[in-house]
């Protein structure tokens, strides 16, 4: 049953951005957007407050929360239930759990009787088998604490993965989607759904990020706590002090490690190699999850406005039939295929719209429980 008229806010508390978009009924029109960028993520409600005052009224609220482990494996209503149980899992995820809760705590306040639904980034990726998500580390482990793979930047890779096929009119397409932002995962989508992707038990896992290691030999640090790191030490070295940043010596924002490059900086041009290598090897594994690829998708903050980047990155995958056409990546607008017209796999940018798969899955919720008449 469709609910008429429905205006749902969208909350993305990111990494270090608070992104707030008010949504019409058709989940794509935006009515009221803002962004608070270098957002400390304390409990300040100002910038909420503010938005809501000149936005248009809303009947419900859509959270990004990033890990669900295993206990939420589709968007959920939210109640002081759901809030402890997403907070249980702030260890796995101490980014980005927080910051959520941050949203969800003032969205309550601030909007009482509203609906509120949280909607995961590790929902997308529960259809990955058993083999993709499974550790070999000793079964005892694995039960005690239910470690896997869960996989991250669902809400995004759902959404990029479905309108490149959409655009490409290759609806049963094999799909590997670039988010590439501050944090960074690649994904493997078949037929609409993940069968593989770059992150695992937490976000800190696969590409080289921002701040973030992504891979590193877990031997290496066993190694680094007996030479006297402690936990606190290899956490906050690993998420904030790692990837394009502990590489460069910049801030980790690749507009700041490519100029740097550009004037010389040998730190900034090897971790420019670093990154482009760990990115072509991951595509390359992901299109071996698939047995193939059709579409290759860019999306996110540094994946749609970063031609370079992605010239580099394709120029090492012609094995695959990609062949990028530099004139449509260096004057490409979001939604815009980059690929050559005779190149066998097709590149898309993709503008990202995590703000649409939330709505979708809070609207779809919502039908689906009839919550007009509670």
């Amino acid at each position: 049953m469709n609910v008429p008229r429905t205006y749902v806010l969208v909350v993305n508390a990111g990494s270090s951005s608070l992104k707030l978009r008010v949504l019409g009924e058709d989940d794509n029109t935006v009515l009221a957007e803002t962004t608070v960028e270098r957002w400390s993520g304390g409990d300040e409600t100002g910038p909420l407050e503010d938005f809501l005052r000149s936005a248009p009224p809303v009947h419900a609220v859509g959270h990004r929360v990033v890990h669900g482990g295993s206990a939420f494996t589709s968007a959920t209503v939210i109640d002081d239930s759901v809030r402890a149980r997403i907070e249980s899992l702030t260890e796995l995820a101490p980014l980005h759990q927080p910051r959520a809760l941050v949203g969800i705590d003032a969205v309550r306040q601030l909007l009482p009787g509203v609906p509120q639904i949280a909607c995961f980034d590790t929902t997308f990726h529960t259809t990955m088998s058993a083999a993709t998500t499974t550790y070999a580390v000793p079964a005892a482990w694995r039960h005690k604490w239910n470690l896997r793979r869960y996989g991250f930047h669902g809400l995004s890779h759902a959404y990029a993965s479905r309108r490149a096929a959409e655009l490409a009119g290759k609806p049963d397409g094999r799909v590997v989607s670039c988010h590439l932002g501050s944090g960074a995962s690649l994904a493997a989508v078949a037929n609409g759904h993940s069968v593989d992707t770059t992150m695992g038990f937490t976000p800190l896992a696969g590409l080289v990020m921002a701040t973030r290691s992504g891979d590193v030999d877990p031997g290496l640090l066993v190694w680094l706590q007996r030479a006297g790191l402690t936990l606190d030490d290899l956490e906050d070295g690993l998420e904030h002090h790692s990837g394009l940043a502990g590489l460069s010596g910049t801030s980790g924002d690749l507009r700041d490690v490519r100029k740097a490059a550009e004037s010389g900086d040998e730190r900034a041009l090897l971790a420019l190699q670093v990154y482009v290598h760990r990115l072509r090897q991951s595509i390359a594994a992901m299109t071996a999850s698939l047995g193939g690829i059709d579409l290759l998708v860019f999306t996110g903050g540094v994946g749609e406005h970063d031609a370079a980047l992605r010239a580099d990155t394709t120029a090492g995958l012609a094995f695959l039939g990609i062949e990028l056409d530099t004139g449509r990546n260096t004057e490409t607008a979001a939604d815009s295929r980059i690929s050559r017209d005779a190149s066998a796999v097709e590149v898309w940018v993709v503008e990202a719209r995590e703000d649409v798969e939330i709505a979708t899955q809070t609207l779809g919720l919502l039908n689906a429980t009839d919550w007009r008449k509670r």
